[in-house]
């Protein structure tokens, strides 16, 4: 009888042992795929730029500090890189049947900005509303201005992250300059190397084997 057990027990421990492994090649291959799907997603919108961290550097700093309270995240930056999220990587996941971790990068709440976001009303070409204290503006960049001096203490700067520092695995550049007549070609072999290591790692988070 004792026999008989001990090998029921070593059968369950060989099959608990291959659903381990089939786990890890499902989680092996969806690292791959969001990486994958994110750079043929975007690659459409420009043809080569791959220097996304010098270039980016020169986007981040064009706010300075202008008032105590202002948070150091680039606003615009951090915009594209939850589109991207929004548009790219978010239908791939549903249609993947995934559901992403709540402490990984990628999670929509862990951007900054996301709830002055949802407080924009784009009314018209030239008119854009405060939702929050319905003042209106002809152009999003004054709102913009406007959020960050009169209701800069709604962002969640304790919990939440800032997206701009995600922009080189998610190729913030190339969406920024989708609609520009200016196209950078240059191509940094070193930067796209970062990039996709970092796009691998931010996979590896959100994605982990023993999930």
């Amino acid at each position: 009888m004792q026999g008989c057990e001990c090998k029921q027990d070593l059968r369950n421990l060989r099959i608990e042992r291959e659903r381990e492994r089939e786990r890890e090649r499902e989680m092996g291959t969806m690292r791959a795929m969001v990486c994958m799907f994110l750079f043929v997603s975007l690659s459409h919108l420009t043809q080569g730029n791959q220097d996304t961290e010098g270039y980016a550097a020169k986007r981040t700093l064009v706010q300075e500090e202008q008032h105590a309270h202002e948070v150091h995240c680039s606003r615009e930056r951090s915009r594209a890189a939850s589109k991207i999220i929004e548009e790219y990587l978010m239908p791939f996941l549903e249609q993947e049947q995934y559901q992403i971790s709540s402490t990984c990068r990628l999670h929509p709440d862990h951007d900054i900005f996301r709830d002055q976001e949802q407080n924009k009303i784009h009314v018209d070409v030239n008119e854009w509303r405060c939702g929050y204290c319905k003042k209106i503006f002809r152009a999003e960049n004054f709102l913009d201005q406007h959020f960050d001096s009169r209701h800069y203490n709604l962002l969640n700067v304790s919990h939440s992250k800032c997206l701009a520092d995600l922009c080189g695995a998610l190729h913030c550049d190339l969406w920024l300059d989708s609609n520009s007549k200016f196209r950078k070609t240059k191509c940094n072999p070193a930067a796209a190397a970062r990039n996709r290591h970092y796009c691998e790692s931010l996979a590896d988070s959100c994605f982990p084997v023993s999930q």
